[in-house]
């Protein structure tokens, strides 16, 4: 009986040894001893998201609710207006947002240089008479500054400070679903794509490698499907 003990003890030893002790505890069962994975006393699990939405992207309509919103609140609805529309005609990304630089900018010719994270190609885009205006006033109220949207603490704007700038426009346009800033990303791609815009062109816009990335905002597109329909009457 004392041997017994004596191995049991030994080999709930090695295995404490062996496994992380913050994720397993011993259990012995008939003089054997078996890991068992602890309850983490974490937060809860990530709802997905088509849970919280019916789609991961903001139509035109909805966007254009959104800048009207941002607009009409604070004191600097026209610099919150203009980030929301500049994340949208060029799909950028959050922190594409946050390293946006006035020399990525030439208003004189109409240009804007697009960089682009996540190892993507970047590429030059039109700039559109309204956006021009709006980012020489911008340059203008922020004289001096590299980055081309700055916090009250004059440094670049966070990457929370820009996901609540969405979320707010997202509740004051009572938009039905629930908003997140990278919709206005994915709202471009299916836009372009319902217009019939080539796949290989919204690939270059949006700066993928891998035009699988690129295919997903064909998908939704309802335009494929007309007249199909038509083989049956009421």
């Amino acid at each position: 009986m004392v041997k017994c003990e004596q191995k049991t003890k030994l080999k709930s030893y090695f295995l404490r040894r062996f496994f992380d002790c913050s994720l397993f505890e011993l259990v012995i069962v008939y003089g054997k001893v078996h890991p068992k994975e602890k309850k983490r006393h974490g937060p809860p699990p990530r709802r997905p998201n088509t849970e919280k939405r019916t789609r991961e992207y903001l139509t035109p309509a909805e966007v254009k609710k959104m800048i009207d919103a941002a607009k009409s609140v604070g004191r600097h609805g026209c610099r919150d207006a203009l980030l929301i529309l500049i994340a949208y005609r060029h799909a950028l990304r959050v922190g594409e947002l946050v390293d946006l630089k006035w020399k990525q900018f030439d208003l004189d010719k109409g240009r804007f240089h697009v960089n682009r994270l996540k190892n993507g190609d970047p590429s030059v885009h039109f700039l559109e008479g309204d956006e021009i205006r709006a980012l020489r006033k911008l340059r203008r109220e922020y004289e001096g500054f590299a980055f081309v949207f700055i916090s009250e603490r004059q440094g670049p704007m966070s990457h929370n400070a820009i996901h609540k700038i969405v979320v707010r426009a997202g509740d004051l346009a009572r938009i039905k679903i629930s908003v997140h800033a990278h919709m206005l990303r994915h709202g471009k791609g299916f836009q372009l794509a319902s217009e019939g815009v080539d796949t290989r062109a919204i690939q270059a816009y949006f700066g993928h490698k891998n035009i699988q990335h690129t295919v997903r905002y064909t998908q939704p597109d309802a335009s494929r499907f007309k007249g199909f329909g038509k083989d049956l009457k009421f």
